[in-house]
């Protein structure tokens, strides 16, 4: 048996180290594998960490959850800050913005992460249920090929740590290769592309600033134009910008990642549609038409045609999507559409503008 130390200040202090020890249930690890403690949030953190951090900007994710980026003002989403962090995992999520019940594609139970559980008729996944000691990642079932493709995030839990993410990456991404390192896996390699809850885009390891944070109950638009080969994010249903071009013949699938204990996400909106007459002439009513006006209501359309399209393009049609200047990379786009409150944004590069004139 240990030998009590002398001074009770110094056996208190042992005391409480070994409670904060059973406090974040830190399994023993493989043999062969370096010593790696564990966070009071519930995160790893290995013996480079330390080091790391000297060199990381000053505005590094935190360990406390981001507030004030819910897509409702529901009273459980006012009012969510609280001294403990796992006071957040008490919350109750709303079901704002859940309207649809037909979902084309959820999430992949077969292509995903160890530290992922499926639920809700697989559209809700939780990450690391117990606690965290790196980075997992789950895609959507259908392979998003030819037409147009858009699908909403759900964050359903507290977003916090060193990253989560919401993007697209081919099959080629390894889902479970950094389940023991936290990082940004989505953009981390030339086959993915990710935001950050940070308001960080990456790809090929590069970020880039995009937008503003999202938190709990923060609703992440994406849309997918695999004819001009564009990708646009949205948060909370407006615009923020194009992330990406140049994505056309590519294979690419729905992704999300998380490095945060406890934390979830849910596919609330899966659709497609071909890029048809039909798409292009809803997209570009809704162009013509005020960012505030809701464009199914403001014409004057007969119920069953109107019912048709709302069932089909109700996602174009209600997205508040106005032209706007936009610059290009090789690839990879930092598109912002000025401020949040600002929802106009491009729906078309103005070379494929030029193209679908062409072609129709």
């Amino acid at each position: 048996m240990a030998r009590r130390p002398r001074n009770s200040r110094a056996w208190r202090f042992v005391l409480s180290g070994v409670r904060r020890d059973q406090e974040t249930r830190a399994p023993a690890l493989p043999a062969g594998e370096e010593t790696r403690g564990y966070d009071s949030d519930g995160q790893h953190s290995n013996s480079d960490s330390e080091v790391e951090l000297l060199h990381l900007p000053a505005s590094i994710p935190s360990a406390v959850p981001v507030t004030g980026e819910s897509y409702c003002s529901c009273d459980s989403q006012k009012d969510m800050y609280c001294s403990s962090l796992y006071a957040f995992h008490q919350i109750k999520s709303c079901q704002c913005g859940e309207e649809d019940d037909y979902f084309d594609w959820v999430w992949d139970d077969g292509s995903k992460s160890t530290a992922t559980v499926l639920s809700c008729d697989n559209r809700k996944v939780s990450f690391h249920m117990e606690y965290s000691c790196g980075t997992a990642a789950i895609r959507g079932t259908k392979m998003l090929t030819e037409g147009q493709h858009f699908w909403e995030i759900k964050m359903t839990s507290p977003v916090y740590g060193t990253d989560m993410m919401v993007g697209i990456g081919t099959s080629d991404v390894n889902l479970d290769k950094y389940r023991h390192t936290f990082c940004s896996l989505l953009g981390k390699d030339a086959e993915s592309w990710g935001l950050s809850y940070t308001g960080l885009l990456q790809h090929k390891g590069d970020k880039s600033s995009f937008s503003s944070r999202f938190g709990q109950g923060s609703i992440i638009g994406v849309h997918l134009d695999t004819w001009h080969g564009v990708l646009t994010f949205y948060k909370n249903r407006k615009c923020i910008g194009i992330a990406a071009t140049q994505l056309r013949n590519k294979k690419l699938f729905p992704m999300v990642c998380s490095t945060a204990a406890k934390s979830s996400m849910k596919v609330i909106r899966s659709c497609c549609c071909r890029t048809s007459l039909q798409y292009l002439c809803c997209a570009r009513i809704r162009q013509l038409l005020p960012d505030n006006v809701d464009s199914l209501e403001a014409l004057p359309l007969p119920p069953g045609l109107k019912q048709v399209l709302s069932n089909k393009l109700g996602w174009v049609l209600q997205m508040g999507i106005n032209p706007s200047r936009q610059r290009k990379s090789d690839g990879m786009a930092s598109t912002s559409c000025g401020s949040d409150s600002d929802s106009s944004c491009p729906t078309e590069p103005e070379d494929c503008q030029r193209k679908r004139c062409r072609r129709i």
